[in-house]
């Protein structure tokens, strides 16, 4: 890899990566008078509109969407884990079984930057330079060997979390403060490597603009403050870098949510279907997220430590947490032990899904929807494989006529999961896929009294995000009616006057004129890599992905 300047070459096509952004994102900041110049010239100048994202709409699955072009069971990262039986490992690059982008471009002499991408860890060789983002360490391996110190040497810092993140407590002022700092450091560490790279492909990533919602919900000051630093970082790049074309995009939506949650796993507990222990239990996101992932962090207090022993100790007796939240609530007490308990004790404490001894069950809310614990699948399956279709057509039979307490469907669609996923990896995927009402019902895999209860979270992901697109070559009259996720690779790769890959599943925009369609190298495999769990286990569960 020659990482040599390449003198008279330019940056051809910029992706900017916005996570969580959307159409109502954007008139709320306008309303509140938000100085955007950078990403309002973009969305001025160009053709801009919806972009609906996939199912699941969660980052850690809609990325390698993107970049790939191809549905999650082609490229085979559904969620923030990845299970083999009822194991767990955290997801990184090694499970996206498709090209990306700066791969295919690889392959016809195109140099690539890309920084803070998420599921890029640890990263491929090509010509070119990469700094992972998100499910990344904080000290993430990139590429070329060694990019990492010289970024740091050169910048001062470079890190991919928040400090915050990871369950320290910060005032919203210390919050909004470093996420000014992170967001300043993608634009700086961007900006040096394409100037010593000169790519003709740059693609940066604003992680930040998603963790304010789930960080500080309903904080509109917060919010105006992350995409103010965003549209910063945004315009000093164009001028620095000049490119001939500027695409932004998202991976999805997100908004308040007002509707219910939806715990799955006790309707199906209540039916027969799961079956239940005491602590423990398989973790989803929501709570992975441990100081041991920083740097300079340790690990759980002792105080922590104990009070989840005894906890732990308190199940096996019967009391679990489910029942002390009963308690507490009477007493007006729950909200503020919530807020304060360390999630372990809470976990420790928690009636949980008996995966192997339960018929189906939800995972993962991340996932949406439901899998089933088959014979000669998972390792101690229940489900007979005659019976499977059966079973799964009952099953989606019940959820689809579910109602929430205001008497509405609790899901636009309830379907098999052929209807949504396919290719080499689709068997993955959850047998049943839920799809919530309007996105404004939270699917929880928790296990309550109630089926129904009020939404874990205020706001949450929505399946909209939205894309916009200006330059050379970039027709500002061209249709975006029903521009899709899977679109956004086979756009770029026709930016560049490349064919779209038939094994995509997006097409190329009406915006871009298309040079047609052809084959490029298959995935040609790669060993998987685990992830230490140990070092990633809390690390964004604050982030609400993990319950």
């Amino acid at each position: 890899m020659d990482d040599e300047r390449r003198p008279g070459s330019g940056l051809e096509t910029l992706l900017v990566g916005l996570d969580a952004a959307c159409g109502p994102v954007f008139d709320r900041l306008e309303k509140r008078g938000a100085e955007l110049p950078a990403l309002e010239g973009i969305l001025a100048d160009g053709a801009s509109g919806p972009l609906e994202s996939q199912l699941p709409p969660w980052t850690a699955s809609a990325w390698p969407s993107l970049y790939t072009g191809t549905n999650p069971g082609k490229h085979g990262v559904f969620g923030f884990l990845d299970y083999s039986g009822y194991d767990w490992d955290v997801v990184n690059a090694t499970d996206v079984r498709e090209h990306a982008l700066w791969e295919l471009l690889d392959d016809e002499g195109k140099s690539s930057v890309v920084v803070n991408v998420p599921v890029t860890h640890p990263p491929k060789e090509f010509d070119g330079a990469l700094i992972p983002g998100y499910v990344a360490p904080d000290s993430p391996a990139c590429h070329p060997d060694g990019l990492l110190d010289d970024v740091r040497e050169e910048l001062g810092a470079y890190r991919v979390y928040p400090r915050h993140t990871g369950g320290e407590e910060a005032s919203t002022e210390a919050k909004i403060d470093e996420y000014r700092t992170v967001t300043r450091m993608r634009g700086e560490a961007f900006r040096h490597l394409a100037d010593r790279f000169s790519p003709e492909f740059g693609f940066v990533q604003f992680q930040t603009t998603d963790t304010v919602f789930h960080e500080c919900p309903g904080d509109f000051a917060a919010l105006q403050a992350v995409y103010e630093a965003v549209d910063e970082q945004v315009g000093e790049i164009l001028d620095a870098c000049d490119p001939d074309t500027v695409i932004v995009a998202s991976d999805h939506g997100i908004g308040k949510y007002s509707g219910y949650d939806v715990r799955v796993n006790s309707l199906l507990r209540d039916e027969g279907y799961v079956e239940t222990a005491r602590g423990g239990g398989m973790p989803s996101w929501d709570v992975l997220r441990d100081e041991q992932f920083f740097d300079d962090e340790g690990g759980e207090s002792g105080t922590d430590a104990l009070l989840e022993r005894v906890m732990s100790g308190l199940t096996r007796v019967g009391i679990t947490s489910q029942r002390l939240n009963a308690v507490l609530d009477r007493l007006g007490l729950a909200e503020f032990v919530v807020a304060h308990a360390p999630k372990a004790m809470v976990r420790a404490g928690t009636e949980s899904v008996d995966f192997p001894a339960s018929t189906a069950y939800a995972r993962s809310h991340i996932e949406c929807g439901v899998r089933l614990n088959v014979a000669g699948r998972e390792p101690d399956g229940v489900v007979p494989a005659d019976e499977y279709e059966e079973i799964r057509a009952v099953l989606i039979d019940r959820l689809a006529t579910l109602e929430t307490p205001d008497g509405k469907p609790a899901f636009d669609d309830v379907a098999p999961r052929e209807d949504y996923f396919h290719g080499s990896e689709a068997e993955d995927a959850v047998d049943i896929v839920l799809v919530p009402r309007d996105f404004d019902q939270f699917l929880s895999t928790q296990l309550r009294g109630e089926t129904f209860g009020p939404p874990t979270e205020p706001y949450n992901h929505k399946r909209d995000g939205m894309v916009a697109a200006t330059g050379t070559g970039i027709d500002n009259n061209g249709s975006l009616a029903d521009a899709h996720l899977f679109d956004v690779a086979p756009t770029v790769l026709a930016s560049f006057g490349l064919p779209r890959g038939d094994h995509m599943d997006g097409k190329v925009l009406d915006i871009v004129e298309s040079a047609g369609e052809r084959a490029y190298p298959e995935y040609d495999g790669r060993a998987r890599e685990t992830t230490d769990e140990q070092a990633v286990e809390e690390r964004l569960s604050d982030l609400g992905y993990m319950e």
